[in-house]
């Protein structure tokens, strides 16, 4: 340098790097050589406490240490590289599929902020993996009803089907085994067959299997999710949905050359047609209906007609509504209460709530009586008026009366009470228990005695 060549010159001919050049031409103290190759005796230390370490080289660091053989961690981890202690790291490969050959589905859990609260979703996706388009919906949790749901509207969004889906060894929809050896649930497999496909669950530890739908989860959450906020999971998944079609669809894919759209339509051809007739999705469930008129799905309550009250029903559970039947007869539908717990959807036709005046109304009709009518109508409509509101209160306790004492007597100081204006509950069954004091109790006067 000291004679006009660059400092990048002199990297390049000595084969060293700028900073190492740098600092020897600034006179800074120098890095010492590494050390070299093991010796024998070493080797067979270190071979001993990488056994014993279980191949954990941090560890055997300390073991060695303890038998007095100091070495940095740098120095140790050369070494066991150069003494091919450890299996070296295979070669990354590479999938490649025809058009229609395969799909890939996965889950992934999300936090996304609905209704102003942050809660757990579960994302759902499906890519097609020739020309990676993909499908994304959101879910409250994700069960064989989700799942089913889920492809199903996956295959009206890619309009056909691939001939295999791969998937996770998920219990959702594998019911036992793992990978080659995994068995699906029943129904699953006929769900798959209707749409015209087939599951297969790669191997366990190789999730890169199904790499084509890993990547996009990191999409959906560092591209889609910050900076929206969401009403409900419907609004959510209508804005999911449009974002798959304007942005990730849209992309164009290093891999590709195109967008994901484009290469769409040169798959587009290579896939399973759907069905003319497609599965309905849905659950059946047998509910008792509760004292209360109500049947409960997933922690959710729907309205019954009051007259069911404490009959078996069948509820039909659809994805956006619940349909109630009693002996193969409609009785109720309800929109689904999607995402909520504890709650309660009512049609205002199945539980009657009558007003105070109705129910003050019912009050005089049981206070009727054959040959007794007049006298307590007249009665009871003057009293109603007396206290605040309806009169309900009052009219309860005279009904108390009525049914507590006998006929005659509770006429009589009625009609005496209505009279002389009484309407003192209180008095009135005074005058109630001397009208029945002759005739229940034996009244003794001075003369008998």
């Amino acid at each position: 340098m000291a004679q006009g060549h660059s400092l990048r010159a002199v990297s390049r001919l000595l084969k060293l790097s700028r900073n190492s050049v740098r600092r020897v031409a600034r006179g800074g103290p120098q890095r010492p050589a590494p050390p070299e190759s093991y010796s024998p005796a070493q080797l067979e230390a270190m071979r001993q406490a990488f056994t014993r370490a279980q191949g954990n080289a941090s560890r055997a660091q300390q073991l060695l240490t303890d038998q007095g053989l100091r070495l940095s961690y740098s120095t140790l981890t050369r070494w066991i590289r150069q003494a091919q202690m450890r299996a070296p790291t295979p070669r990354a490969g590479a999938y490649e599929f025809a058009p229609g050959e395969e799909m890939q589905h996965d889950t992934s859990p999300h936090r996304v902020s609905i209704a102003g609260r942050t809660v757990t979703a579960q994302c759902a996706g499906l890519v097609l993996a020739y020309s990676r388009r993909l499908f994304v919906q959101y879910y409250p949790r994700f069960t064989r009803f989700e799942a089913k749901q889920f492809l199903l509207e996956a295959a009206r969004f890619m309009d056909g089907v691939a001939r295999r889906c791969v998937i996770d060894n998920t219990s959702v929809l594998v019911a036992s085994g793992v990978g080659r050896e995994a068995v699906f649930a029943p129904e699953i497999v006929a769900f798959a067959r209707t749409l015209g496909f087939e599951f297969m669950a790669h191997g366990l530890g190789h999730s890169d299997r199904k790499a084509r739908i890993e990547r996009p989860f990191y999409f959906v959450q560092t591209n889609f999710l910050p900076g929206r906020e969401f009403a409900d999971f419907d609004d959510l998944n209508r804005q999911v949905l449009a974002w798959c079609r304007d942005v990730a669809n849209a992309t164009t894919k290093r891999a590709l050359g195109m967008s994901a759209e484009a290469a769409y339509l040169i798959e587009k051809p290579h896939l399973a047609p759907l069905p003319a007739a497609l599965p309905p999705v849905y659950e059946l469930l047998e509910r008792v209906v509760d004292l209360n008129g109500y049947v409960s799905v997933d922690t959710n309550r729907y309205s019954v007609p009051e007259r069911l009250v404490g009959q078996a029903v069948t509820v039909y559970k659809y994805p956006a509504q619940i349909h109630v039947h009693h002996r193969g007869q409609p009785v109720a539908t309800h929109p689904r209460l999607i995402g909520q717990r504890d709650g309660r959807h009512v049609v205002p036709e199945h539980h009657s709530s009558p007003t105070r005046s109705q129910r003050s109304t019912r009050l005089e009709e049981q206070l009727r009586l054959p040959g007794g009518e007049a006298v307590l109508t007249r009665y009871a409509e003057q009293l109603k008026h007396r206290p605040r509101g309806h009169g309900l209160r009052a009219l309860k306790r005279l009904l108390e009366l009525q049914r507590t004492y006998p006929r005659e007597p509770f006429l009589a100081a009625v009609e005496q009470a209505l009279q002389f204006g009484l309407f003192d509950l209180g008095r009135l069954e005074t005058l109630i228990l001397r009208h029945v004091a002759g005739d229940f109790f034996v009244l003794h006067t001075d003369d008998d005695v």
